[in-house]
């Protein structure tokens, strides 16, 4: 396979760190591999500000695919990661040639992760903003059933995030579906609640493709071998 360009898009919490096993995989065979940090987490958390939202995190990804002169990316988006793939999807779509969601959100347009997440996650999320938190600390690794080996590490390496990124709403008009390949991969050891139903949807729908990793999670770091295989084959 010639050399792609990967765009890697972390969930909430995380920060590009967490790609490091499957972008070194993606690099030793050849590939180009783009693993930012959105604003306000990881090692951007001090760039954190109460005006920090989904807009703010789109549009990192974006002024990366202008600013690097990428085209013909793999774009990639991991749980809250999907809202932002799917904005960027808008404002990049011709640079775009395949779009996948990894154990993700798949947004309708006008919705908001807290309108996805539903049940006490919601009301826990509403809450903190009614009461004027700026931030949403992390949620413990065991509860997305990460490995053991890493759980610490994960925990550790998580910070709290922007709490207007889960609820500012998204605005799609068409892009994503525009993109010829696309896929949704669940993680089937955690089976989030979410996202299995999302999967199954999905499975249906012969415009897409789906798989199955059976792992918790974060699946980039539990099964990143397996999980660059797949990238590879969607790419």
């Amino acid at each position: 396979m010639a050399g792609k360009t990967f765009v890697l898009v972390h969930g909430a919490w995380h920060g590009g760190w967490c790609w490091k096993r499957v972008a070194e995989r993606l690099r030793a065979q050849g590939h180009t591999v783009y693993a930012p940090t959105l604003t306000g987490v990881a090692d951007r958390f001090h760039a954190a500000t109460p005006d920090t939202g989904l807009a703010t995190q789109i549009d990192d990804i974006v002024h990366l695919i202008r600013w690097e002169e990428l085209s013909d990316v793999v774009l990639v988006g991991h749980s809250y990661g999907g809202l932002v793939i799917s904005g960027v999807a808008e404002k990049a779509e011709q640079a775009i040639s395949s779009i996948v969601y990894l154990d993700a959100f798949v947004p309708e347009n006008g919705q908001a992760l807290v309108d996805m997440t539903g049940g006490a996650s919601g009301e826990k999320i509403r809450k903190a903003a009614a009461d004027g938190e700026t931030t949403l600390p992390p949620i413990p690794s065991h509860v997305f059933k990460a490995n053991e080996a890493d759980a610490a590490w994960i925990d550790r390496m998580c910070t709290p995030h922007p709490i207007r990124c889960f609820i500012d709403p998204v605005t799609l008009t068409g892009a994503r579906e525009r993109i010829a390949r696309r896929t949704y991969i669940l993680a089937s050891v955690y089976g989030g609640a979410t996202f299995v139903p999302t999967h199954a949807r999905l499975k249906n729908d012969p415009a897409w493709r789906t798989y199955e990793i059976p792992c918790g999670h974060d699946v980039m770091v539990d099964m990143p071998e397996r999980l660059t295989e797949v990238l590879l084959e969607v790419a």
